[in-house]
């Protein structure tokens, strides 16, 4: 079986690797040059834990090819992958896919023999009807398959989500196509992972529906810690009390900054589209969608309590601008509210992040980028934790506090435990619990500010 993916984006640039070391022959297209180039030069365009050895060894056994020549390669393909953008129309919710229907054209126009077609984008439901409208139009005579296989892949660890995933979902509508992506995914039903064979309709549906549950449980467990620290209770005793509860589980019911990146923010606003579109009115989605904008624009003021109720002449420095950890993407990051925020408001910024400050530097102005946490620190008002990197879990906070103007640290992840920093002489504000102060009196350990002291 040969394989053509068409996108080496995110999404397509994983596949293509990973379908390369099931032992199949993989050609990934892309229209930009530069990446192409880059990418034949060994070097890879995103932060992504495992990609790199993989694409290495693969191109190395001539397994994975890099491309301009869509056409070229669609013709001598089996299976068509389509991974390109879905981006959120400008102005609207719904997503924008005439990216997917363009490459449905030129697909149409290059394939040879019986090709099996498949969105692998995120796409809205119906999109797999019209993909294979517009291609039987360009191709009448055409001999092809069209389907739906969706992603379920997080940014940090999609390596590992592609070669163990939960299932893989096949939205299909002839036993043709079944049989196809059967075959394909025949390496890992082969390690007993779950094949779901549905309708497109459903296949679409599902992947909308598995990030949007996920959206709402980050949504809910941010409110419910608001409330948390409005009555003294800790949140993390809360979130573990219910997540033992085996019909809800413990996973994302840590509070934080609101949700980020590239799939939760669009795909929440596109099935709302997609309902609306319809004539349903999906209450619960929007509801989210507010919930976790107004999370991003009241993590300023949170900020600005905690510094003394005012930001004018003060130094923030912001420990994390990624939307997550393990990745470099700030795409809906809440850096992206927070650091405007703080500079209308008089603040400067000082910031530091493991592999996300290139991406900052072509997006923030006036910041002031650091070689690490400690350097970030020097001189400031207050340290602001925005990423769950693990290399922050382990700082010194003595050694921290002692070059800032006023030893404050508003900690958006809960990293540190009540204990941990009881002692350190910070003041500790974090997420539904309470705030914990310097002992005071004859316990107090006074922390001098090194004055002059520069990054």
């Amino acid at each position: 079986m040969k394989l053509t993916v068409i996108g080496a984006g995110y999404v397509g640039l994983v596949s293509a690797a990973c379908f390369s070391d099931f032992g199949y022959e993989v050609t990934c297209v892309d229209r930009d040059p530069r990446k192409i180039a880059a990418l034949e030069s060994g070097k890879i365009p995103i932060y992504e834990q495992g990609l790199e050895p993989i694409v290495a060894s693969n191109r190395q056994a001539g397994r994975l090819v890099f491309t301009e020549n869509l056409a070229e390669a669609v013709a001598s393909a089996d299976v068509v992958l389509i991974a390109v953008g879905t981006p959120t129309r400008e102005g609207e919710d719904a997503a924008d896919l005439s990216y997917v229907y363009a490459a449905g054209e030129e697909i149409a126009k290059a394939m040879k023999g019986f090709t099996v077609i498949v969105t692998k984008s995120t796409v809205p439901v119906g999109t797999a009807a019209k993909l294979r409208e517009i291609i039987s139009r360009v191709r009448p005579d055409g001999d092809f398959e069209v389907a739906s296989n969706p992603e379920f892949m997080r940014e940090g660890s999609a390596v590992e989500d592609f070669l163990r995933p939960d299932r893989v979902v096949i939205g299909v509508s002839s036993e043709r196509a079944e049989a196809a992506l059967r075959q394909l995914y025949r390496p890992l039903a082969a390690k007993d992972v779950p094949i779901v064979a549905t309708s497109c309709e459903a296949a679409e549906i599902i992947k909308y529906a598995a990030n949007t549950f996920l959206a709402t449980r980050i949504a809910f467990v941010n409110q419910l810690a608001d409330l948390c620290e409005r009555v003294g209770a800790d949140i993390q005793d809360v979130g573990r009390g219910m997540g033992l509860d085996k019909r809800i589980g413990l996973q994302f019911l840590s509070p934080g900054p609101g949700y980020g990146g590239s799939c939760f923010p669009k795909d929440t606003r596109a099935l709302a589209a997609t309902a609306r579109q319809y004539g349903e009115r999906f209450s619960i989605v929007e509801n989210v969608i507010t919930a976790n904008e107004a999370r991003k624009k009241d993590l300023a003021d949170r900020i600005e309590k905690a510094v003394g109720g005012s930001l004018k002449g003060a130094k923030i420095a912001l420990l994390g601008i990624a939307f997550k950890a393990e990745t470099d993407d700030i795409r809906d990051a809440a850096a992206l509210t927070v650091i405007p925020e703080l500079q209308r408001r008089g603040a400067a910024v000082a910031a530091f992040d493991p592999v996300a400050m290139d991406n900052g530097r072509s997006t923030f102005e006036s910041v002031q980028w650091c070689a690490d946490a400690y350097s970030a620190a020097i001189g400031a008002d207050a340290v602001v934790v925005l990423t769950e990197w693990n290399v922050f879990r382990g700082l010194n906070l003595r050694r921290m506090g002692k070059d800032m103007r006023q030893p404050v640290m508003v900690d958006f992840r809960n990293l540190f435990g009540m204990d941990d920093v009881s002692n350190t002489g910070f003041t500790y504000h974090s997420i539904g619990r309470a705030t914990v102060y310097p002992p005071v009196g004859k316990d107090a350990e006074i922390i001098p500010f090194k004055s002059g002291t520069t990054a």
